[in-house]
């Protein structure tokens, strides 16, 4: 009797994981753009160097603890639930898909935002809409070849985005020693403009815990993930930090620095060709951040549907294992949210996203607890530590909620309202989901 033995399904090494989840943070120095434009030089480097030992660090050692501890598909939502219950395990997961339908109307909108500057005539009025929406379909349909392929694709198109950016640098560096051009370290700066760049660079450091919901779909979860959030972000803080210390060296301007400008910053150092790849790469940008995202968001609803908390049909699965209905249902929503203002977005995106973080940063101390007995093959420090690595956080979260406050949406209702009255729909739709006996939560296990 012959055996029938089926190929074993490919999983997501090393380098797409670095890469995606490098897309799902970054993507690049575009987006940094106002962080210069408000802050100047000097205190830009500063921010983007100094963010991330408060900011970044902290979560990539948590999120290392936490996946090595538990790779299961779904990521931050399991380790929430199995902290802290059901309950909280379901406030997680609506922050971060609440967050996600105002965080992904950002990446379309780049991708216009720099086509537009390749050709105005492509995104001019209502094709700027439909360029957007097909951004939005391109990177469901891209995903429904499955996490690996997105992984692996996220390296090239990596490449492609960051070779603009070494020759921008080199030719910084080569001005400033042939050149001698003055560098204008400080800039004028407001308190607002101050404001609006360490909201950007929050902005520009968050979504670490993205890449946890694809465990299952990673070779080797429990080694592969410590290593590839502290590569990510090394990769990130390099390129943030290195184009700006080579726009300062060749003597540019940082003055009235928006989004967008990257490309006449780079035609002033390296010609049209140079603006044009820039240009380019920001399309790529857009694409492949907005792509990454589908591949870790879409998990979540799949997860909670397997739980019992939404309706079964999103934990359908095509045969490369993608969750195509979680997709489809995803995308619908993610293109009903395109056009909304950019820094109200961004605003609206910290206080969910960041009300998520922190039921993550209490169930890594609630896990050291309960189960001190959980394997743990990375540890983010001893239990003090593991304390300590949230209130970094929390208090840029705090900041991000006070400065919030008076940013108006519509009318008189702030963007800190709107994302409280947001965050509150969650623990009504919980009790209408318990509320219906077909949909009772599974039980949390006590051990994998």
């Amino acid at each position: 009797m012959l055996l029938e033995f089926k190929p074993a399904r490919r999983k997501m090494r090393m380098l797409p994981l670095i890469a995606a989840t490098y897309f799902m943070v970054s993507g690049g120095p575009y987006g940094i753009e106002d962080i210069l434009g408000g802050a100047g030089f000097a205190r830009a480097v500063v921010i983007l160097l100094v963010l991330p030992l408060v900011w970044s660090l902290p979560t990539a050692l948590m999120i290392g603890e936490l996946a090595s501890a538990i790779p299961a598909e779904g990521g931050f939502y399991i380790w929430v639930r199995r902290a802290l219950g059901p309950f909280w395990g379901y406030q997680e997961s609506w922050l971060s898909l609440s967050a996600s339908i105002f965080d992904m109307a950002l990446y379309p909108s780049m991708f216009v935002l720099y086509l537009g500057q390749l050709s105005p005539h492509l995104t001019a009025g209502w094709k700027s809409y439909l360029c957007s929406i097909a951004v939005v379909a391109l990177c469901c349909a891209w995903n429904l070849r499955g996490a690996p392929q997105v992984g692996e694709d996220s390296v090239g198109l990596g490449v492609l985005l960051l070779a603009p950016f070494a020759v921008f640098v080199a030719l910084g560096v080569w001005r400033a020693i042939t050149v001698h051009p003055a560098t204008a370290w400080s800039g004028p700066a407001s308190q607002a403009g101050l404001s609006t760049a360490l909201l950007v660079a929050m902005w520009n450091y968050m979504g670490w815990d993205n890449a946890s919901t694809v465990a299952q779909e990673v070779e080797n979860p429990r080694r592969t993930y410590p290593r590839a959030m502290l590569a990510a972000t090394a990769l990130t803080v390099t390129t943030y930090i290195l184009p700006l210390v080579a726009m300062a060296l060749a003597g540019l301007s940082s003055g009235s620095f928006s989004t967008g400008d990257w490309a006449t910053a780079a035609r002033t150092l390296g010609g049209p060709w140079l603006g044009m790849a820039v240009v380019i790469g920001g399309c790529i940008t857009g694409i492949g951040m907005f792509n990454a995202l589908v591949m870790s968001y879409t998990r979540l609803p799949t997860a909670m549907a397997e739980d019992g908390m939404l309706p079964r049909l999103l934990a359908r699965r095509n045969k490369r294992n993608v969750p195509w209905v979680s997709v489809l249902v995803c995308g619908i929503a993610w293109a009903l949210a395109l056009n909304l203002p950019f820094e109200r977005l961004i605003s609206i995106d910290l206080v969910l996203y960041g009300s998520s973080l922190l039921l993550e940063f209490v169930a890594l101390v609630v896990l050291r607890v309960r189960e001190p007995q959980l394997e743990r093959p990375f540890r983010a420090g001893n239990f003090a530590l593991a304390c300590l690595l949230g209130v970094g956080p929390a208090a840029l979260i705090g900041y991000a909620l006070y400065v919030s406050r008076g940013e108006k949406l519509i009318g008189s209702l702030s963007a800190l309202a709107f994302a409280s009255a947001v965050g509150l729909c969650g623990p009504l739709l919980y009790w209408l989901t318990v509320a219906l006996p077909a949909r009772r939560p599974a039980p949390v296990p006590a051990v994998d």
